[in-house]
């Protein structure tokens, strides 16, 4: 059986996971006959959102690894434990936890590092030439791992400051509408909009199965 990893960032859009888009990433997998291996990394976030009000909850913390375990059903791993050998391709869902707690682009853009075991594996996979998949804000998270590799084409929709900021890491942006893909066929690369343009779940949807669909087309 094919595997597939899938890197969560926590739990919730506004500072983990966006839990639709990494729903629907399982859904597909699950539906095509693959296997999801999910992973994320044993760190802080960056801080915790109420996402009943959009506040910052001064003085809360939250583990990233802890919080990912409740979209993964508790089937989760430590990053730290993760190697490319582990599956045949990777797939980042988006939500600003990946722009915080697996880099921190929301807060320093061009400027940003990555989390090292994140880093780690997005540069195996990609030098590896295993597919990867990258949703929503995700494509910026990839385009820090790979400042040193730099070229890649890549999605977030349309937001022209994220896109020059991605630029400026040495990534190509290409304009994308949400139901569509953008596929960087030299690295193996898909991207799409999902939640930085879909105005429902159905409109992320559309993208998301069919980044999945092509980035297990891609597998050698």
């Amino acid at each position: 059986m094919v595997r597939v990893g899938v890197c969560l960032s926590g739990c919730g859009v506004f500072d983990g996971a966006e839990i639709h888009e990494s729903v629907l990433v399982l859904l597909a997998l699950d539906e095509a006959g693959a296997e999801a291996v999910c992973f994320a990394p044993d760190c802080d976030q960056m801080h915790v959102v109420n996402h009943l009000t959009g506040d910052i909850a001064e003085g809360e913390s939250r583990n990233v690894l802890q919080e990912s375990a409740r979209i993964a059903r508790g089937e989760v791993v430590d990053a730290a434990q993760i190697g490319v050998d582990d599956f045949d391709a990777l797939i980042f869902p988006g939500g600003f936890g990946a722009a915080k707690n697996l880099c921190d682009f929301a807060v320093t853009g061009a400027d940003c590092s990555v989390h090292p075991d994140v880093e780690r594996v997005v540069q195996g996979v990609v030098n590896a030439g295993k597919p990867l998949g990258v949703i929503c804000i995700a494509p910026a998270m990839a385009a820090a791992a790979l400042r040193d590799n730099p070229g890649s084409r890549l999605t977030i929709g349309n937001d022209s400051g994220t896109a020059e900021a991605m630029e400026a890491l040495g990534a190509k942006h290409v304009d994308k509408t949400v139901g569509n893909i953008q596929v960087d066929r030299d690295r193996k690369i898909v991207s799409t909009p999902a939640y930085m343009l879909a105005e429902s779940i159905a409109d992320a949807d559309k993208g998301i199965r069919k980044l999945v669909a092509k980035v297990l087309e891609l597998i050698d």
